[in-house]
């Protein structure tokens, strides 16, 4: 019998707590619940989730803010999240997915839609569950602390463009569409195409002093390939 994923909802709303988790019992999921980031801290530390759904409106720290520092803590393995949120504009959904959210569900939200989304997340979290240290020419990444480094100098890269890179490197000498980006990386339709342009040509600035964005290529009239040949 196949073991039913955890998922943690954290929500100051008692109702949409009980709602999606009748939902997720349902569909066979273990369902655990908060109502702040600090009692979802606590849950975290100790349950060790697969997927978090989390709103953006929470007492105390917001959601956003719990992502970030999610994200960027170093001392575990961060669940993917996906944010829910009333707030529904192309900049918050951005946002959202900078902050390190692998998706955003907009309130009100049909619980079809939903579960198609949670099932999504965890099969592509299980698929990126790659935790192998990378390293190419002086540019090393361990996905396990999230570092990066280029000719031994630590790069700050946000939760987006330290995700594109991993994908890259994982995915070397291959040639992705901007569309085929979106959809591995950003794992959403809500980002539009110059998006994508945007955060390689952050990744590049950031890996240019060590002459590391010679890396990422573009391919004229395809997309971009991450290639260690010249």
């Amino acid at each position: 019998m196949p073991v039913m994923s955890c998922i943690l909802i954290i929500d100051d709303d008692p109702a949409i707590r009980e709602m999606v988790g009748m939902a997720l019992t349902r569909a066979g999921y273990e369902m655990l619940e908060a109502g702040s980031a600090t009692e979802a801290r606590q849950i975290i530390a100790s349950r060790k989730p697969d997927l978090v759904l989390l709103d953006w409106m929470l007492p105390g720290q917001s959601g956003f803010e719990f992502a970030r520092q999610l994200y960027n803590d170093s001392s575990h393995t961060s669940p993917p999240i996906i944010m829910l949120t009333a707030r529904d504009q192309e900049e918050d959904k951005v946002a959202a997915l900078e902050a390190g959210a692998d998706d955003y569900v907009s309130k009100p939200f049909s619980i079809s839609e939903l579960l198609a989304r949670i099932k999504a997340v965890l099969r592509r979290s299980a698929q990126h569950h790659d935790r192998e240290l990378l390293e190419f020419d002086g540019l090393r990444l361990d996905p396990g602390t999230r570092r990066v480094t280029a000719a031994g100098t630590p790069l700050e890269l946000a939760p987006l463009e330290f995700r594109l890179l991993h994908f890259f490197m994982t995915h070397r000498e291959r040639v992705y569409s901007r569309q085929q980006l979106i959809e591995q990386v950003w794992g959403t339709a809500y980002v539009e195409d110059r998006t994508v342009d945007v955060h390689i040509r952050r990744l590049r600035k950031l890996l240019e002093p060590s002459g590391h964005d010679r890396f990422i290529q573009t391919v004229r009239g395809t997309g971009y390939r991450f290639s260690t040949h010249d």
